[in-house]
């Protein structure tokens, strides 16, 4: 393989970009619709009501793919949809579990969401090895974005899946306290709020 001079790499244009809002992109920046992100924190924190907010905040401008593995679909589920200000109108397809090869042979269709959202890692351990995050998923959907899902242990992702995964993540979402504290390869990083209010008890503000 041939490989780049300077001027081929600062002159290469990037690939599609993800449309965000200007607060998500004040944080996230620029960034592309490929590769993976990560969110995750502990139990209880807001993780699961974040990635709703995302998944509607960019339903707003193309469709989204939610598989609620860990969850499924049920009463509680709906019941976090609602707090997250789902509606009927936004443009985000829902799936309980599928299997790594299930989900893959569904969203190498044409014409499927571009942006999947995998909540959650803990419920693949046992069928995807950590090293194998990005050969049979990732690999497998090159023009995908995909979001991870993981828990918190000791102050790292969990499982080890979603430790791998946030090798690769180019943007991660570190929810803590009904905030996400966003690190990103595009931009700045920052805060963002998932429940003002009792963000503020938590904080002691």
């Amino acid at each position: 393989m041939r490989s780049l001079t300077t001027r081929n790499l600062l002159d290469k244009k990037p690939g599609e970009t993800v449309r965000l809002s200007d607060e998500l992109a004040a944080c996230i920046g620029e960034a592309e619709r490929k590769g993976c992100w990560l969110i995750y924190g502990y139990e209880k924190n807001g993780k699961t009501t974040f990635a709703l907010m995302l998944s509607k905040t960019i339903a707003q401008y193309e469709r989204v793919a939610y598989i609620s593995a860990e969850e499924g679909t049920d009463k509680s589920f709906k019941d976090a949809c609602l707090r997250a200000g789902i509606t009927a109108d936004d443009n985000i397809l829902w799936d309980e579990y599928l299997s790594v090869d299930d989900l893959v042979k569904k969203f190498q269709r044409p014409r499927t969401p571009n942006i999947i959202v995998v909540d959650n890692l803990t419920i693949y351990a046992d069928e995807l090895k950590p090293t194998e995050v990005k050969k049979r998923i990732m690999d497998a959907l090159p023009q995908k974005l995909l979001i991870f899902l993981g828990h918190e242990e000791r102050k790292s992702p969990y499982p080890a899946t979603a430790r791998m995964a946030s090798k690769y993540a180019k943007v991660i979402f570190h929810v803590v306290g009904l905030k996400a504290i966003v690190t990103s390869r595009f931009g700045n990083g920052g805060e963002l709020v998932i429940d003002e209010e009792n963000s503020e008890l938590f904080y002691g503000q």
